[in-house]
């Protein structure tokens, strides 16, 4: 009669290999954490700088249908809104450039010939100015942050 022996088949992981690769995850997430924490203030800059290109896009067409109408203080129509010029540009005022540039993702407050878009939620140096005093000969400024947010 014959004996067969079964070989010792292995069915896991030893202790040793599964602590080798939660080492090595582990290493893979400490050196990955930060690149994906600096994509979320370069995507809050390129928000910001986006939203300062389409106010001074809404700038140049309020301007240019302004300059069409003849109207230099008063009110254009853009896309059905009335829009609040002075002196041939938005007004700083929400029925000014807060009309000509529809923004909703973004909190606005309205100062003394100053509209300020905020970054929603608010995080610190990010947010699109704009300011304009009203005087005539002068364009509007507009200040979006030059460093990440």
């Amino acid at each position: 009669m014959r004996k067969s022996f079964a070989r010792n088949v292995q069915q896991g992981f030893t202790l040793i290999e599964l602590v080798v690769v939660i080492v090595i995850l582990g290493i893979l997430a400490a050196t990955a954490l930060p690149r994906f924490a600096n994509m979320q203030s370069n995507a809050r800059a390129a928000a910001v700088n986006g939203l300062a290109g389409a106010i001074n896009s809404g700038i140049a067409i309020a301007h240019a249908q302004a300059l069409v109408s003849n109207v230099t203080t008063g009110s254009i129509t853009l896309d059905g809104q009335t829009v609040s010029i002075t002196n041939g540009y938005p007004a700083a005022v929400v029925a000014g450039i807060g009309t000509a540039v529809n923004v909703t993702s973004f909190t606005s407050t309205v100062t003394a010939c100053q509209v300020q878009w905020d970054f929603n939620p608010a995080v610190a140096n990010c947010n699109v100015q704009y300011q304009y005093v009203g005087t005539a000969g002068t364009v509007p400024t507009v200040a979006a942050p030059t460093t990440q947010c």
